[in-house]
Order: C-alpha cells, then structure tokens, then sequence
C-alpha cells in the first residue's frame, strides 16, 4: 500500500493503528510546524519516535528542554527523539518545521534519549563498487533491537543517490515496514517495488511493506531520503532480518561485476 496527500499545518497522519488494513501495528504521522507552533505528544501505552526531517525545534520532556536544528533533508544529520510510554513531550518550533512520527504500543519503560547526529549508526553500503556503483547508498540508524532491546521499534533513514537503487538487491522480513519519502525537489520521484507491486513514489509519500521483496530506486537528477520504521513481531525481532531473492542471489558474489554488462564491450 502506498499513501501520498498534500499536508497541511499540523499533524497529518497516515497510519493509525487498528484502522488501516496494513499490519504494520504502528501509527505514523508527519508533524509540520510554523515558528511559535506548539505541540504536545502524551501517549499512555504506545513508545514514541520523533525524527527530524527538517528544521528547528525545542523538544521538552523529563523536565528539561533540548534544541534540535537540521536546516534541510539531504546535508545534514538528523536528530530523533525516543521516548516510552507515559512521556508527555512538547515540541516548540523555532523555525519552519517538519517531524516524522512514529508510534507503537510498548508495556515497557525505559529512559528518553534524544539522538543527535554524533550518536547516528552510520554505514556507507555499496561504495566498494559492488554492482559497479548502482546500489550506493548510506543507511542511518538511530536504534534498533542491538543498541535498544527495549523497543518494539526499529528507525533510521536511507540516503539513496540520485539514480541508484537501495535496500537492494530484492529482499524481505517477516517484519513488517514503512518507508516515509523526501526528495531534495518536491517533484522528485523513484519507484518502490514492494507487496508484489511496483508503486511510483514522491516527496512526503508513504509506502507500507507487509510481504514481499522490497527494493528501491531514485530517478536521475533527484536524491531520495527516505525514513524507515520497523516494528518488530512477538518473539520474533528484526535483527538485521534480510532474506535475499533467490533469483537475484548472484548479484552478492563477489565477482558479480565481471557478469554485468559493459558498454565497451559490445563489438
């Protein structure tokens, strides 16, 4: 399932929990914010996830306020906010604002912890030349089940270059996943291959992935950033979970290159 709408000021939600028929068992929102906007987040059961995809603002909780600036998607790192349930934050824009949203229900408490960008896994996947160039990308990742078992959730964001794939080659989980879109132009577009389908995707679009193998491009001229939310199942946490196409499982031997066509060779 994919999900684009034009956003408005104010939180727009996408998924909610119960409502769509997606199983992902997450909401998820984007939060857009003028300067002096207010917004407070008070959840009872369900963890919460805030990541910045732009802006400045001043996150208050546990009786303390911390300022996060990222002044656009593509050059700079993220800050994300992770709090339990029980956690009552406002969030104050200073300047312009856009915040992905994610929740779940979680029984468990465990301190906040606002990620700054030095706290950020960061891995630059493909840039050894593996399939000559066509998958490099990087991957961000703010937590997951290795650095916070506590969490039902998994988040981070992929930097994927303009006409290159990610979260590639074909793949799935049992766990299911969202991607959440920005291009550095708004009428920037890629295609996501997810459920079976093939689905055009643009600035502020949404895709659910629930079965399936996954994997993305960008069109020529227009970087992708997309954030990704993994909610784990019970018993069964996403732990770096990746189960390659069988079909597409020679594009990992190391000498894959030496089989991928060359312009120069054609006589």
């Amino acid at each position: 399932m994919y999900i684009k709408k034009e956003v408005k000021r104010g939180y727009n939600s996408y998924l909610t929990m119960g409502l769509n028929d997606c199983a992902t068992n997450m909401d998820v929102g984007l939060l857009v914010m003028e300067p002096g906007d207010e917004y407070i987040f008070d959840e009872a059961e369900k963890e919460l996830a805030l990541d910045l995809l732009i802006g400045k603002v001043k996150f208050n909780y546990d009786n303390q306020e911390k300022e996060a600036s990222r002044p656009d998607t593509f050059h700079y790192a993220a800050y994300c906010l992770h709090v339990c349930k029980g956690t009552k934050v406002l969030v104050k824009a200073v300047d312009h604002a856009e915040i992905y949203v994610q929740l779940t229900d979680n029984e468990k408490t465990f301190p906040a912890r606002l990620y700054a960008p030095e706290d950020i896994m960061v891995q630059h996947a493909g840039s050894n030349g593996e399939l000559m160039g066509c998958m490099q990308r990087e991957i961000q990742t703010f937590f997951d089940y290795e650095s916070a078992p506590y969490s039902n959730m998994v988040l981070g964001e992929v930097l994927n270059y303009p006409g290159k794939w990610s979260s590639y080659p074909p793949h799935h989980h049992p766990q299911p996943e969202v991607y959440f879109y920005r291009f550095d132009y708004p009428n920037g577009f890629g295609a996501g291959f997810a459920n079976g389908e093939v689905y055009q995707t643009g600035h502020n679009g949404c895709l659910v992935i629930n079965h399936s193998f996954h994997s993305q491009g960008a069109a020529p001229g227009y970087a992708m950033c997309y954030t990704w939310g993994i909610r784990h199942l019970p018993d069964n946490p996403w732990r770096k979970t990746r189960i390659d196409d069988p079909e597409h499982s020679w594009l990992w031997k190391a000498d894959a290159n030496e089989h991928i066509f060359k312009p120069e060779e054609k006589k």
